[in-house]
């Protein structure tokens, strides 16, 4: 029987399964690598090992086993980490005290009672009723209602927020969770209407649940049905979206995203759109890598979640390409950060729900005839200007250039500028010169993503020497017996009690495949003192040793471990001369003569050997 939760999760969970869930990983060795999720970079860095069920970005320092990962990526707490990773692995955590249960948890709970309010609502209210009939008439058929749990917000004032209370929430949760608001003006009475201190968010709307990326419901988009006019004569607006909360940021959320990212990367590629009707209506027509913008456009967060899954983006927005929009400005941020990018050009006022209802083959057509986004930009841009015009040329330069900038490949870069040169029939060195003034707004969007990257105590030279060559001792575990005792001595604690761990693995293997049969062992607990923190650190450096010796010849390897070890013995010197100095100081002060003189002796021993190894 497994000790805890925590030890039954990980053996039902695999951490390739559970962190290519959420990044891609790709086949290194008996290891898989990606680009980290936690920090800037443009090579990937990032290890995950089956054997020892592991993780380790190399570039930032982040690691550790599957919670460590659903922790950061999702930016949970412990708890919250345990409850995920337990759902996936279809285990039923003991209940807990409510005082234990964490504001996240309980916000999950309201939403998903809500979507459940509004689900029943949909499917047995009169008005819901005719809310039905509407999205068939729009073509989404009843087992995508089912599939994507759409349902219906009554007209009523407290309707989901009583529901909520009756269940044990208190109106400020409601709130929280973004299903109330709460009146500034509490106790009026309007319309004979007694204002109560909080109402509904949703009345009279079409509601779309907005999950996570493990299907729990994070927010909602409601969409008018019935009267647009509100009491004072004002129009609805036509969508609403839950508010930022402690669950849900819209410029961090896209739309069908957990239902499509398989798709995705099996099609290496996803399909943005701009409405929750379009994701449904295009997975509802066999095209299941699609994802929507939670009505904004795309935001630096979103992309950085887009590109664990591909790098190859196909966008269908409305498109000023003159203009100055934040889609026009969301789409160069994704060119920037060396994206693919194509558009999808439908006919005129109209959008992709609507092509699917009329036919659906023929958004698959559409897909297929997208134009690369400088192909687009290009035909646009010329067919709108004349190019034979010193305006017009003046003005499709205005337009082209800054686009032509931001592309990051040099080479593609080049063959923009000539293909210009080209159309203009200018010199290539004028649009040269012209495009060094055009200034890109790289530094605006980017700000607002900084990198996010896990800061590691900082190591010393020794300790990454020990790191160092403790990875070479995996290798070539036999190795440990060249170090003297007075080289052990040396050795930080958990560095030594590696080397012990190693030889104790010497002493009992054959010597075929030693090194081999040692990283095996490391995934299981060893028998050294404080097996749990030494196993991790075991752990860690036998996955180093794989990464940073992998295709290295003994020689090299030789080479890297007499270096490490001279290192090693030089630092050990030198820190023993600085104790001994230190010694030699407060014996003058105390006036011990004897001890002095063995002090001096021993500090000239240590200074010979020490110019001894400088010097070998």
């Amino acid at each position: 029987m497994l000790d805890s939760p925590v030890e039954e999760i990980k053996n039902r969970l695999d951490v390739v399964e559970v962190i290519g869930s959420y990044i891609k990983l790709n086949k290194a060795g008996v290891n898989y690598r990606a680009i980290c999720p936690f920090h800037s970079e443009k090579g990937p860095s990032f290890f995950v090992s089956p054997v020892r069920q592991i993780w380790h970005c190399f570039g930032c320092g982040a690691g550790g086993d599957i919670f460590k990962f659903v922790m950061q990526i999702e930016g949970v707490e412990f708890g919250d980490a345990l409850r995920i990773l337990a759902k996936k692995a279809g285990i039923e955590l003991r209940p807990i005290s409510k005082e234990l249960v964490t504001e996240r948890e309980r916000l999950y709970e309201i939403l998903e009672l809500a979507c459940q309010f509004f689900e029943k609502q949909l499917e047995s209210s009169k008005i819901g009723l005719e809310a039905r009939k509407y999205l068939s008439h729009r073509g989404i058929t009843e087992e995508s209602i089912k599939k994507w749990r759409l349902g219906y917000s009554p007209d009523v004032w407290q309707g989901l927020s009583d529901f909520l209370v009756g269940k044990g929430y208190k109106r400020e949760e409601v709130a929280s969770a973004g299903l109330a608001i709460k009146r500034e003006d509490a106790g009026r009475r309007i319309n004979d209407f007694q204002q109560s201190s909080f109402y509904d968010r949703f009345r009279s709307r079409i509601m779309f649940p907005v999950t996570d990326m493990n299907n729990q419901v994070i927010g909602f988009g409601g969409r008018i049905f019935g009267d647009e006019k509100r009491p004072d004569g004002e129009k609805e607006a036509k969508y609403i979206n839950t508010p930022s909360t402690l669950l849900y940021d819209k410029s961090r959320v896209l739309y069908g995203l957990d239902r499509a990212k398989m798709s995705i990367r099996k099609k290496e590629g996803c399909i943005v759109v701009e409405g929750y009707t379009d994701v449904i209506m295009s997975h509802q027509a066999g095209v299941e890598n699609t994802v929507a913008v939670s009505g904004t456009a795309l935001t630096p967060h979103q992309l950085k979640i887009l590109k664990r899954y591909s790098e190859n983006l196909l966008i269908c927005f409305d498109m000023d390409i003159a203009g100055d929009s934040a889609t026009k400005r969301g789409i160069d941020s994704a060119q920037m950060q060396g994206f693919n990018i194509k558009i999808i050009s439908l006919p005129e006022e109209m959008d992709p729900a609507d092509v699917i209802s009329k036919e659906a083959k023929d958004w698959e057509g559409h897909i297929e005839k997208s134009k690369s986004i400088m192909d687009f930009y290009f035909n646009t841009t010329l067919s709108r200007y004349d190019r034979k015009t010193p305006e017009g040329k003046k003005a499709i330069s205005k337009i082209l250039l800054p686009v032509i900038k931001r592309i990051p490949n040099q080479i593609e870069k080049s063959y923009w500028v000539q293909e210009l040169a080209r159309k203009l029939e200018v010199r290539e060195d004028d649009i040269s010169a012209e495009m060094k003034k055009v200034k890109t707004e790289a530094s605006e969007f980017q700000d607002e993503m900084p990198a996010k990257k896990t800061v590691e105590k900082t190591k010393n030279r020794k300790e990454l020497l020990e790191e160092k060559i403790c990875s070479l001792f995996f290798k070539f575990p036999e190795r440990t017996n060249e170090l003297t005792d007075e080289d052990l001595s040396i050795f930080s604690f958990p560095a030594a009690q590696v080397i012990s761990y190693l030889k104790l693995n010497c002493a009992y293997l054959s010597n075929k495949n030693k090194a081999d049969q040692i990283i095996e062992d490391s995934g299981r607990e060893t028998s050294v003192p404080d097996a749990g923190e030494i196993n991790e650190l075991v752990n860690y450096l036998a996955l180093k040793s794989e990464v940073e010796n992998a295709g290295f010849s003994q020689d090299d390897i030789n080479e890297d471990f007499r270096t490490c070890l001279k290192e090693i013995r030089l630092l050990g010197f030198k820190n023993r001369l600085d104790i001994i100095s230190r010694e030699i100081k407060k014996a003058e002060e105390e006036r011990d003569i004897e001890k002095i003189q063995a002090l001096v002796q021993e500090f000239s021993h240590c200074s010979k050997l020490l110019r001894s190894l400088e010097t070998a």
